[in-house]
């Protein structure tokens, strides 16, 4: 791989950094106050605060709904290069996710009451994990990343009752159904 070739590579990791950066700037823990863990429980304050907890199998999503998504409307550009568009908007999901505003909006209209944002380390796990997600979309046949998308759907769904798709309409259009079948789970 050329210099050139990789360009693309050490913008998207510079991104990582910047974001970790930024998210320490806004006050965001470095990692929970409780110690690290490999996973965060659900439902707790310290639900987003470990190296993984039942979001990021959202965040893997991410990277197969970017990378379909670019391969349809960049399809001539440089997979790196967009890899770098999905990293920005990975990252600047991550800063807007964490500010007070959407956190308040979390907390007002989902389950999610002991929500208090996610330490630098959790978001820096989620962007890996988008990476993932689109690595193994450049890989896998359509129907395979199909299929995964709709089983950590199922399976998030199943385990915490919530999931990429029931976050997104919870943010955007908040449906009683839905909080109400949510906190019959917990």
């Amino acid at each position: 791989m050329t210099a050139s070739n990789r360009t693309p590579y050490v913008i998207t990791a510079l991104m990582v950094v910047a974001t970790a950066l930024i998210l320490l700037g806004m006050g965001r823990v470095p990692w929970c106050a409780c110690g690290v863990d490999l996973w965060g429980t659900v439902g707790t304050s310290e639900g987003s605060q470990q190296f993984f907890d039942w979001y990021t199998p959202s965040h893997l999503l991410h990277g197969f709904i970017f990378y379909a998504i670019l391969w349809l409307v960049a399809r001539r550009m440089d997979v790196g290069w967009r890899l770098v568009v999905a990293m920005a908007v990975e990252a600047a999901w991550e800063i807007l996710e964490n500010t007070d505003a959407v956190i308040e909006r979390y907390r007002e209209v989902t389950i999610s009451l002991d929500y208090f944002g996610d330490s630098v380390l959790n978001s820096v796990m989620d962007m890996l994990a988008m990476v993932l997600g689109f690595w193994l979309s450049m890989r896998l046949p359509v129907w395979a990343s199909v299929a995964i998308v709709i089983g950590f759907e199922l399976l998030t769904m199943a385990i915490i009752r919530d999931g990429l798709a029931l976050n997104i309409i919870m943010l955007l259009a908040p449906l009683e159904a839905i909080r109400d079948w949510q906190a019959a789970g917990g």
